[in-house]
């Protein structure tokens, strides 16, 4: 075989020997021919199944948090393009999960039946019963969860071998701050005293997170909180080693209540998650005209589709509300112009039968002048009686004539109401999108982006963590406006939105101030941190083109960043960022520029 070193000769080349081998022409045996010819090395393709894996994670559950940790981290691969962390993801889980569905329900029995038949002071069978119950109740339906408080249990009667004075484990058993405090009080006084300001301090710390962090998380289950309490208490009372052992067999009690208290909560939780979801899905039967409330109910959709957090159910809130006060409006106006359409057709019902009462009359007198017709006897009388009935055809003419205007009239007006009622009804489907959101891009407008900012501007004082701002600018759009048309502006527009949106973290809120610019909040970022979040986004950018007619353009922003100090407002913040992202427009364009808090004008 002659050999060939031209592309072009080795693809023709190839062509013939399918013709001639007949083999037939698919990707696979031209590219072993064309490497045959070639003398070249056949490479594996290493090709990346995106849109496969695409769907894969789209089908996946994500209903319980290790499937949407499982979903994240699948992301986060998918978007690196990288199958051996796919992969390695994937293998973890079903190594994680198949472990956990292998529970060791032998052992387990084995340790409960060896711990219901020892003797534990302060722990008689009555009570291990009730403490059984209590466990069998909340972990009926799931078999990890009862488990895990089954094991829980067992360990805690395991613990409770040498505590001379122990609390019970069961609700209503509970002894009092005072018998605590006494079984601390009751060491000896020559005891040696707890060593060293540091376990003094620990104590101290250990008692003000018992009486602060624990109790205060317990306003519904005052037994718990005042258990809580008193167990401070004795842990500040206690200043023998001893007394602090005598201790620890109610901590532990406690410890446990605390665990099952939480696995009866997230159960709780994950049932009320559930049945608004019943609800949501059945609200369009409940209300098969209101399709208005399409808004409403995506919206707290959306957010019993995802981890709850405050910051969605704040954003949803605010949205419903004002989707209510804006439908409240329109549903007025379209009352209004449906009433007037049921007034015009009972006038227009009224109308016809006076017109038909009119016509009735006509007739009846028309008879009667032809009986007098037929009786006249001279030309005189038949002329009074053609007067006569000139005069009530001239009447019924005018009625006629004065009844189809009138109908032509409210015919207009009924179509003009109805096209109301259509541009009413239309507005009110639409409200829940439009109220606080920018109808190009999707993102929030200028009043939608003032609540948020005052939201998180709250936040970030109350807990005194950072807020940056990050204000973005397309670079050349007005040339690009110019060149290729307003159509394709918006949707550069749209498309820089969108790349926002899948680069930004969920917490980021994104709005649109106007024109071309676009201004993120980054709660709980340092100012380094967000200029960094910025450069990742203008890389991302960059290898996502935009598509105009076919045609890949690269679209770049320009952008400063600065963060939010004590006394700032909106504007102001948005004007020191202002100056930042003019600052990288005047350096050479899409680059970020940072405008620092303590020192405003020296902008890097």
């Amino acid at each position: 075989m002659p050999s060939f070193t031209n592309p072009s000769e080795i693809a023709r080349e190839t062509l013939r020997m399918l013709a001639s081998r007949r083999i037939p022409p698919s990707p696979d045996n031209y590219r072993a021919l064309y490497n045959e010819i070639a003398g070249s090395e056949e490479k594996a393709a290493d090709t990346f199944p995106e849109t496969e894996l695409k769907t894969l994670l789209a089908s996946l559950p994500k209903e319980t948090p290790a499937q949407q940790g499982l979903a994240r981290q699948l992301e986060q691969a998918l978007r690196g393009k990288n199958w051996d962390d796919y992969r390695k993801t994937l293998v973890d889980f079903v190594k994680e999960h198949s472990a956990e569905n292998e529970l060791g329900w032998s052992e387990l029995i084995g340790d409960f039946l060896r711990q219901w038949e020892a003797k534990q002071s302060g722990l008689t069978a009555a009570r291990k019963r009730e403490s059984l119950e209590h466990v069998l109740s909340g972990g009926a339906n799931n078999d990890a969860v009862l488990f895990g408080r089954l094991q829980s249990l067992v360990r805690s009667w395991s613990l409770n071998g040498a505590a001379p004075d122990e609390l019970a484990l069961v609700e209503g058993e509970v002894e009092p701050a005072a018998a605590v405090a006494s079984s601390t009080a009751a060491a000896p006084a020559d005891a040696p005293p707890v060593r060293g300001g540091t376990l003094s301090d620990l104590r101290d710390l250990f008692a003000y997170t018992l009486e602060g962090a624990v109790a205060a998380q317990l306003p519904d289950e005052p037994e718990l909180a005042a258990e809580a309490r008193a167990l401070a208490a004795a842990v500040r009372g206690a200043s023998t080693p001893k007394a602090m052992e005598a201790l620890q067999a109610g901590i532990k009690r406690l410890a446990f209540r605390l665990e099952l208290l939480s696995e009866d909560r997230a159960e709780l939780r994950t049932g009320l998650l559930h049945l608004l979801q019943l609800l949501i899905d059945n609200a369009g039967e409940l209300v098969l005209d209101d399709h208005w409330l399409h808004g409403q109910i995506e919206a707290v959709r959306e957010i019993v589709a995802r981890p709850l957090n405050t910051r969605a159910i704040d954003d949803a809130e605010r949205r419903i509300r004002e989707v209510i006060v804006k439908q409240s409006q329109l549903k007025s106006s379209l009352s209004d112009a449906q009433e007037a359409l049921k007034s015009m057709l009972a006038g227009f019902v009224d109308h016809l039968a006076e017109f038909a009462d009119a016509t009735s009359d006509y007739h009846d007198k028309i008879e009667v002048c032809a009986e007098k017709i037929s009786k006249t006897q001279n030309i005189s009388q038949l002329e009074d009686v053609l007067t006569e009935v000139m005069h009530e055809t001239r009447i019924v003419q005018l009625n006629a004539q004065r009844s189809r205007d009138e109908l032509r009239a409210a015919k207009q007006r009924a179509i003009e109401a109805e096209q109301r009622i259509s541009e009413l009804q239309s507005e009110l489907d639409k409200a829940s999108d439009l109220v606080r959101h920018d109808q190009l891009t999707g993102t929030l407008n200028r009043r939608g982006l003032e609540e948020i900012f005052a939201k998180e501007a709250g936040r970030a004082q109350r807990r005194h963590s950072p807020l940056c701002v990050a204000l973005l600018d397309i670079d050349n759009f007005k040339k690009l406006n110019d060149t290729l048309g307003h159509a394709a502006g918006d949707a550069a527009l749209i498309h820089l939105a969108a790349v926002i949106r899948e680069t930004m973290r969920p917490q980021d809120t994104i709005a649109r101030l106007g024109g071309e610019e676009f201004l993120i909040l980054l709660p709980d970022t340092d100012i380094e941190d967000a200029s960094r979040a910025v450069v990742r986004l203008q890389r991302e950018l960059t290898k996502k083109f935009f598509l105009h007619n076919n045609d890949k353009l690269l679209i770049t922003f320009s952008a400063g960043v600065t963060s939010m100090a004590p006394g700032d407002s909106q504007a102001s913040l948005i004007e020191r960022a202002d100056k930042a992202m003019y600052h990288a427009k005047q350096t050479g364009k899409n680059k970020v520029s940072i405008s620092p808090v303590d020192a405003p004008d020296q902008i890097y």
